[in-house]
């Protein structure tokens, strides 16, 4: 369903309005196009004192040949010389330069003193980020700090970027990216996707970066040579999901109800994959997808996307309706999983990625049922991530207002307020759920294993 307040703000009578009334705002929202640089436009690259990732940090930049700069920091620039990245000088009283993503290294801050080091940076260039712009902060994971008080200033920093997030406005996102001890080299995957378009409906958000094998990929084909299940792939959030895969190599097998099979049969034929009509909840549904996927070298990739929603109040609410929602948004992953990992169902290094929904973190009036589940879906992804071997990860992604079928259903005023109470001023597509999945299917994001990450624009609800 088109959003009529976003086209109407576009016009000259709309922005007239908008700006008189103090009305949201929404902007263009810049999104992945293929045969693209990963970011197009200037990079600003800071460091607090001792910080220990820039090394890394700009060894990534160095690999998508950003057009990056700095202040005056001559160890900053000295590092990024020996990871081959050319860093331009930037006059630090120069307001005419614009940036399309900022990225600091907050990994030396050790005390609650020294998070002044981010107002020193950021407060000179705030009005200087582009639009769609990427405001990105790299840290140390509290839970692995030395001292206390390293801990609680690297905790600081997830208010600060989720203040950030929501104060730049223009379609920019700020994200937080911690990293484990050990895992620096396993950011590359996180800080390409938080720097690209693919993350233009991702703002606010903690991804935390685990010590992992480090593999080479093609990173124009990451997917390449893959066999993805993609369940609930006939229309919607699935269908794009299913295009996304394909799109970054994978061979994908297209999971719905045998009802669906239509809709099943166009979008493989679109991505030339393959389909399974099976019902989800089934006993056997786990065999069955390990049977599809064996003639195509077994399943590297599933995503568990197939969900329903019975909206009624608790008191108002049928046993069967709320038995139905649980048993395919909760309990058949939970089978589903338990079947393929303990029956050599998913190859070495393969991906598991739920669904989950805001719902599942902020609850939702007339939704006890579905926020349950996908409730539970968060509490699977974690309590499963410590239990996986050979490189098999989990993770999730929870999306807010999304426009498909369903949100289209949802009352006008209600449909409205989910629009337009997010920092973007606007509701999200199903391609920007697709494009977090594929970071977490990627054969290069061996570090990112239990993270549950909002696509939801930034979100008041549940923020």
């Amino acid at each position: 369903m088109s959003d009529q307040y976003q086209a109407f703000a576009k016009s000259p009578i709309g922005k007239f309005v908008i700006k008189n009334l103090g009305l949201p705002s929404p902007t263009h929202l810049d999104r992945f196009q293929s045969a693209t640089p990963v970011i197009q436009g200037a990079v600003l690259l800071g460091a607090a004192p001792s910080s220990s990732l820039t090394a890394e940090i700009t060894q990534v930049l160095a690999n998508i040949h950003a057009n990056s700069y700095s202040g005056n920091n001559p160890e900053l620039q000295q590092i990024a010389a020996k990871s081959g990245l050319n860093v331009g000088a930037y006059n630090e009283g120069d307001k005419e330069s614009k940036f399309k993503a900022v990225v600091f290294d907050a990994s030396g801050i050790q005390s609650s003193e020294q998070l002044h080091a981010l107002y020193a940076f950021f407060n000179p260039i705030a009005r200087q980020i582009q639009r769609s712009g990427r405001v990105i902060v790299v840290g140390i994971d509290p839970d692995a700090a030395t001292t206390v008080q390293q801990a609680i200033a690297q905790r600081a920093l997830e208010g600060f970027v989720k203040s950030v997030g929501k104060e730049l406005k223009k379609g920019i996102t700020a994200q937080l990216l911690y990293v484990q001890p050990g895992a620096e080299a396993n950011i590359e995957s996180s800080l390409r996707f938080l720097l690209s378009p693919r993350s233009a409906y991702v703002s606010g958000q903690v991804l935390r970066v685990s010590k992992a094998e480090v593999l080479d990929i093609d990173w124009v084909k990451p997917l390449a040579g893959k066999t993805a299940v993609v369940t609930g792939a006939s229309r919607g959030i699935g269908e794009a999901i299913a295009h996304v895969l394909a799109r970054d190599g994978a061979h994908v097998i297209c999971l719905d109800v045998p009802q669906q099979q239509a809709d099943l049969d166009r979008v493989a034929g679109e991505i030339s994959g393959s389909t399974l009509a099976i019902d989800i909840t089934a006993a056997d549904a786990g065999e069955k997808i390990k049977t599809a996927a064996a003639a195509l070298g077994g399943v590297d990739i599933i995503v568990h996307n197939a969900g329903i929603t019975r909206d009624k109040t608790l008191a108002n609410m049928k046993p069967e309706l709320w038995d139905l929602v649980i048993n395919i948004n909760l309990a058949a992953i939970e089978r589903v999983n338990h079947y393929l990992l303990g029956n050599a169902g998913l190859n070495a290094n393969g991906r598991i990625v739920c669904v989950s929904s805001i719902s599942g973190i902020a609850g939702n009036l007339g939704q006890t049922n579905y926020a349950t589940s996908k409730a539970g879906v968060i509490g699977l992804v974690r309590y499963t991530a410590p239990t996986l071997d050979q490189g098999i990860t989990i993770n999730a992604v929870a999306p807010g207002f999304i426009e498909t079928q369903m949100t289209a259903a949802i009352p006008f005023a209600i449909r409205e307020a989910g629009r337009r109470m997010n920092s973007m001023s606007q509701g999200g597509l199903p391609v920007d759920v697709a494009e977090t999945i594929a970071l977490f299917a990627s054969t290069a994001s061996t570090g990112l294993n239990g993270n549950v990450v909002r696509v939801c624009g930034q979100s008041l609800l549940g923020a």
